[in-house]
């Protein structure tokens, strides 16, 4: 999980674009201002969340399903996927806040960050679908 600092100064430029007068509309096709780009990229790292999190259950499912076969010593394939996540969640974090920091303090920063966690988050619902869909 990222620094608290970092979380804080990634959210910055959604509470600048949700503004006094409330939200505004992105306009995502063509982006002009470093708000509006960074406000795009976190919408599009929030789909690619949403269908990791589909996916997720998905991969889930196939895990418990392989438990079915499984002796009492052996770990559930549940356990280790469950972990593995976890692992993979607190990789992509740390990644993603480094590949940021070639902007550090910038306004580029979080839009960096959500580039990086969307691309992340893409290839890992990749992953997933993947180890759902075998055999």
């Amino acid at each position: 999980m990222a620094c608290p600092w970092v979380r804080l100064f990634l959210a910055a430029p959604l509470v600048l674009w949700a503004g006094a007068g409330g939200a505004q509309e992105l306009n995502c096709a063509n982006p002009t201002t470093q708000i509006e780009m960074t406000g795009c990229a976190a919408r599009s790292y929030e789909a690619a969340d949403a269908a990791l999190n589909a996916v997720w259950k998905q991969a889930m499912a196939k895990a418990r399903d392989l438990d079915s076969y499984i002796s009492a010593e052996d770990v559930p394939a549940a356990t280790i996927l469950r972990e593995a996540q976890r692992a993979w969640i607190a990789y992509r974090d740390q990644a993603c806040e480094a590949e940021s920091l070639v902007v550090r303090g910038g306004s580029m920063q979080s839009q960096i960050y959500y580039l990086c966690l969307t691309r992340l988050t893409r290839t890992r619902t990749d992953d997933l679908a993947g180890f759902a869909a075998e055999y």
